[in-house]
């Protein structure tokens, strides 16, 4: 067995018993082999078994029926050996927070945030840290290139406390960075703008800025 059949098996068990949600524990009792399979070999880098891998392999249908098992309010803690085992195995490709490319390195700019996000949900303030830090330079670009985030420019704090809650809600539906953008997006547009200038559309005249500019003066 390997990870794609253990897919098929469970995207047939969800089409065949329709549940309306799943966990580990479903899967244990319906597909025991393919439990045992993922427990034993599917781990993430600090060796707990990698839910999200499997749940991001599913139907996309399927993601957000996955309910995992409630997660206690757990003690904070500092230990940044759990922070540098996913930055050494990613360090090469830690561009993909400044310049992805393509599909590829967004899907790279994932795994490496969730992998993260799964720690800072433990207790781990560290990793937590470490989200805020690299995600921000895809929110700076965000912010710069998308409408809907131009009014998040100057709200430096409060870009980090939504960070902050979207590590702390995020499950297993769909991507962070997805689920982070959209978040965004509803919450920018109550926002008021701290910038004095409009922002100007791409190739506008030099004399639409010289009027810009003489009409704040006013």
């Amino acid at each position: 067995m390997d990870l794609n059949c253990a897919v098929r098996t469970i995207n047939k068990l969800l089409i065949d018993k329709r549940p309306d949600a799943f966990n580990s524990s479903w899967i244990q009792k319906h597909a025991p082999h393919v439990y045992r399979y993922i427990r034993n070999n599917i781990r993430t880098e600090n060796g707990s078994i990698d839910w999200d891998r499997v749940t991001r392999s599913l139907d996309r249908k399927f993601h957000s029926k996955w309910k995992p098992a409630y997660q206690f309010r757990l003690k904070k803690y500092r230990r940044q050996s759990e922070v540098e085992i996913v930055l050494k195995k990613h360090h090469a490709r830690l561009y993909v927070f400044i310049s992805p490319t393509d599909r590829s390195d967004e899907n790279i700019r994932d795994i490496i945030c969730i992998s993260l996000v799964r720690i800072a949900q433990k207790g781990n303030i560290l990793a937590r840290e470490e989200i805020i830090k690299l995600v921000r330079f895809t929110i700076d670009e965000w912010i710069e290139t998308r409408p809907a985030l131009y009014t998040w420019e100057g709200h430096e704090s409060l870009i980090n406390d939504y960070i902050k809650g979207c590590i702390r809600r995020y499950r297993y539906s769909g991507t962070f960075m997805g689920y982070l953008l959209k978040t965004m997006e509803y919450a920018g547009r109550g926002l008021p703008s701290t910038s004095e200038l409009p922002r100007f559309l791409p190739n506008i005249s030099d004399e639409s800025i010289e009027f810009c500019y003489n009409s704040v003066s006013i």
